[in-house]
């Protein structure tokens, strides 16, 4: 039985990047999307939008949320492959909901096993969503950046080479070898970008050109970079990838902006002199097409798997613990989760049952008018003490599997059977 919380969704597993950034959604999309989903019967919803995953977290115990969700990511598929989002993707219900949450947060579901970065994409996805997330989404939310920060804190599941930013600086150092004096142009201006030109900056690479469409955001990073970096738009980026040694590309772009069009002349100009391409957007920034020309080495954020191998290894011993932690909150929220309508339906019940037991006393009354005002009370006091009886075990039982995290299917056994109301 749906307990109503739902996960759906697809994420580095399920679907290659050329699909996962198709499925992709900025920020300024998420409260239209989650507006659809409410209209179709979810009470809450969050969605999470990252390089690695796009995943729909609903409070919704009826299939038409659920519909309309993969209605949602079918039509970015387009044309006759609109049916087929559901085959890139998963569902979880119930207590898997909430662990598969906790793990994303504590970085065990990242394709770079314990990267750093997940924990604030949660944060950010629940603050977008915070106007229609509703309370029961609102608590699993922060409990999982709890669970998150708990990992980080109790194992050491984050050391080594976790985020992309990371992986990407190191991958452009298997190429160049020593990365000091290298100069680097960074195309965007957000977290990803800004992360992957200090970790560049702290290998020597001299960020030189920070491009944005929005020059004001470029000066803003290239301002707390120091050094010699100098702000730009994008469209004055292209005859820099002459002279560049690495291109670190993460906008926010809806398509590709580093095309064969607007560099392959420049590119080639080069002659030869190696460009490392780092290009850690979803949707890409960089056509594959100009992976294509001499001496260009293109890495997107699939490519950053293999990189990050050998600190995954050393991260997996860990795994055991974190995965304990995981599971240690999911009882905490499943408890708190189970007991929510226990109180309310239990009085509801008992005022159902009181009810009835009121008015088959008083039909049965009737047809024994000869009863003493004695004989009356202990009929009364019998109907009572039987319907006691009779309601212990339900009341107990409710309570118990309350506090054991499973109290919510039991009352919605209970509504069912005794035909009640859902509490607010």
């Amino acid at each position: 039985m749906s307990v109503g919380i739902q996960v759906l969704g697809v994420n580095h597993r399920t679907a290659p990047l050329e699909i996962r950034e198709r499925f992709a959604h900025g920020p300024h999309e998420v409260p239209g999307a989650l507006a659809r989903v409410l209209a179709a019967g979810a009470a809450g919803g969050v969605l999470l939008s990252t390089c690695n995953r796009t995943e729909f977290y609903l409070v919704a115990d009826d299939e038409p949320a659920v519909e309309a969700a993969w209605s949602l990511l079918g039509e970015r598929l387009g044309g006759t492959a609109r049916a087929a989002a559901r085959e890139y993707g998963y569902v979880a219900r119930d207590r898997e909901a909430v662990r598969h949450l906790y793990r994303v947060s504590a970085g065990l579901d990242s394709m770079i096993l314990g990267e750093s970065q997940i924990q604030g994409q949660v944060r950010d996805a629940w603050e977008v969503s915070r106007a229609q997330a509703g309370p029961v989404l609102h608590r699993l939310f922060q409990t999982a950046l709890h669970v998150g920060a708990r990992v980080r804190t109790e194992t050491a599941l984050g050391m080594g080479t976790a985020s992309a930013a990371s992986a990407a600086v190191a991958v452009a150092g298997k190429i160049f070898g020593d990365l000091a004096g290298r100069t680097a142009l960074i195309l965007g201006a957000g977290d990803v970008a800004e992360l992957a030109a200090t970790c560049l900056t702290n290998e020597g690479v001299q960020v030189t050109l920070v491009a944005n469409r929005t020059q004001e955001r470029a000066r803003a990073i290239a301002e707390r970079l120091g050094g010699a970096a100098r702000a730009l738009t994008l469209e004055e980026a292209w005859p820099h990838f002459a002279t560049t040694d690495i291109a670190l590309c993460s906008t926010a772009a809806p398509h590709a902006v580093v095309t064969w069009e607007r560099v392959g002349d420049v590119i080639a100009a080069r002659r030869g002199r190696p460009l490392c391409i780092l290009d850690l957007a979803v949707p890409r920034d960089v056509e594959p097409a100009v992976a294509q020309l001499e001496n260009v080495f293109l890495y997107d954020v699939d490519d950053l798997q293999t990189v990050a191998a050998q600190a995954t290894a050393r991260r997996r011993d860990e795994v055991p613990a974190a995965e304990q932690i995981v599971e240690e909150e999911t009882d905490l929220f499943w408890a708190w989760y189970g007991g929510l309508g226990v109180v309310p339906v239990i009085k509801e019940f008992r005022g159902r049952m009181e009810h009835l037991r009121a008015a088959e006393l008083e039909r049965a009354m009737r047809q024994l008018g000869h009863l003493s005002p004695e004989d009356r009370a202990r009929v009364e006091q019998f109907s009572q003490a039987l319907l006691n009886k009779f309601l212990h075990q339900p009341t107990v039982a409710l309570k118990a599997a309350a506090e054991q995290g499973r109290g919510y299917g039991l009352l919605e056994a209970l509504r069912r059977l005794f035909g009640l109301e859902a509490p607010e």
